[in-house]
């Protein structure tokens, strides 16, 4: 099984959201060196449009849009700056370990136009030189979707702490349906951390519910490629849990997630899991304490892909694979875990797991007051859902070798 089952929403995502500020750089690198010929138009625009606009534009994710010169130009020496220090585009991944088909670090040569032109004083150029704009689907990036589910309109306070969400929202599905896409919107960005949507079969418990799709910081639509679907049983239940985050003004929020269904037959189930370990106590003040878990496939299966979730104390995190031999093999590690940037990490090729391979997760949390983002290292935490508390999951996607092939219901909405 040698096909990845992603279709990536956009080549890279870079979110300059909320992460810095319009400041100026003083970064000290080689690339300093002034080169007036480097233009918006013809150098910089190409860049943006391949890499950025995706969310880089009105109605989006990102807090500002770079599709014109006058929209970037406010925003070069920030841009300039965590582009040359590669903190954007956000990627947190060692690339010793393992390739990544939604990698979104950019070329050294991009790095080195970026601030080529900052430096030369971020010219616009040569309108005649600006290449067409890239052309997007209007709100959703799945493509207009077969049937939508949303939440009630719910309010969000000022201040305060408001606790996670969970609302249900019936399916009425008469028969199993198939899922090749699917994609959270909000109309309250702003005060959406993330949104998670699950599964919830019939005769089972919101707790038992599986992972559809999810939304936050960093993270992209699910488009899976042909053959591959995830499953919602007839009469299920699609299981929303928000978590709100008070700004200073009240707002209020619609969250609706959008499917696509399988319109030719599926040949693989893809199954998301959490490999979680919810027995901790991370003592105050420790700089690096471990917390492991992990899961022991009973059949044969190709993993593709994995999303490691903590909180705020979250510092690294690694998968690593024990084969039935005894060998081993680190599958992922993030040696700098972001709260900030909730990022699937998507297998360049599936990984074969053997009947009786483990996957062993190990985690590593700063509840010292090293730790800037530390919310109060006095304290000893425990698992729970709120930003203070912590969590430890590693969200792996896989199919099994010998499921049985899958039929997709028909084409119609449903609705």
């Amino acid at each position: 099984m040698k096909r990845n089952i992603f279709v990536l929403a956009t080549p890279v995502v870079l979110l300059f959201a909320c992460l810095f500020a319009m400041t100026t750089s003083s970064a000290k690198d080689p690339s300093k060196a002034v080169d007036n010929n480097v233009t918006f138009t013809k150098d910089v625009a190409p860049i943006f449009y391949k890499n950025c606009t995706a969310c880089h534009r009105p109605g989006e994710v990102a807090p500002m849009s770079l599709l014109t010169y006058k929209d970037a130009r406010p925003w070069a020496k920030a841009i300039r700056e965590k582009v040359v220090e590669k903190q954007m585009p956000p990627w947190h991944a060692d690339p010793q370990h393992g390739e990544w088909l939604n990698d979104r670090r950019i070329s050294q040569e991009a790095i080195d136009t970026i601030a080529k032109w900052v430096d030369g004083g971020a010219r616009e150029g040569d309108p005649k030189d600006l290449p067409p704009a890239p052309e997007y689907t209007e709100g959703w990036r799945i493509g207009k979707p077969d049937q939508t589910f949303s939440i009630p309109e719910q309010a969000v306070p000022a201040d305060g702490v408001v606790s996670y969400q969970y609302l249900t929202v019936p399916t009425n599905f008469k028969e199993d349906r198939w899922i090749t896409a699917a994609e959270i919107r909000s109309t309250g960005r702003d005060v959406v951390h993330h949104v998670i949507v699950f599964v919830q079969e019939p005769g089972t418990s919101r707790a038992e519910g599986r992972l559809l799709v999810g939304f936050a910081p960093g993270e992209q639509p699910l488009m899976y490629a042909p053959g591959f679907a995830k499953k919602i049983p007839a009469g299920s239940n699609l299981v929303f849990q928000v978590h709100y985050t008070p700004n200073g003004t009240a707002g209020k929020d619609i969250s609706t997630v959008g499917l696509i269904f399988a319109k030719t037959p599926v040949k693989y189930w893809v199954v998301t899991r959490p490999v979680l370990e919810a027995r901790f106590v991370i003592p105050a003040g420790d700089p690096n304490y471990e917390v492991k878990s992990a899961y022991t496939f009973t059949e044969p299966a190709h993993l593709y892909s994995f999303m490691p979730h903590m909180h705020l104390r979250g510092k690294d995190f690694v998968y690593r694979a024990v084969f039935p031999d005894g060998t081993s093999k680190i599958l992922l590690s993030v040696p700098k875990y972001d709260f900030s940037w909730q990022t699937y990490y998507v297998t360049k090729e599936p990984i074969a797991v053997p009947k009786g391979t483990r996957i062993e997760c190990i985690a590593h949390y700063d509840n010292s007051t090293n730790n800037k983002y530390n919310p109060d290292p006095t304290k000893a935490v425990r698992w729970g859902d709120q930003t203070w508390e912590e969590m430890m999951i590693g969200w792996m996607s896989f199919v099994y070798d010998n499921a049985s092939p899958a039929k997709p219901a028909g084409s119609k909405s449903g609705q």
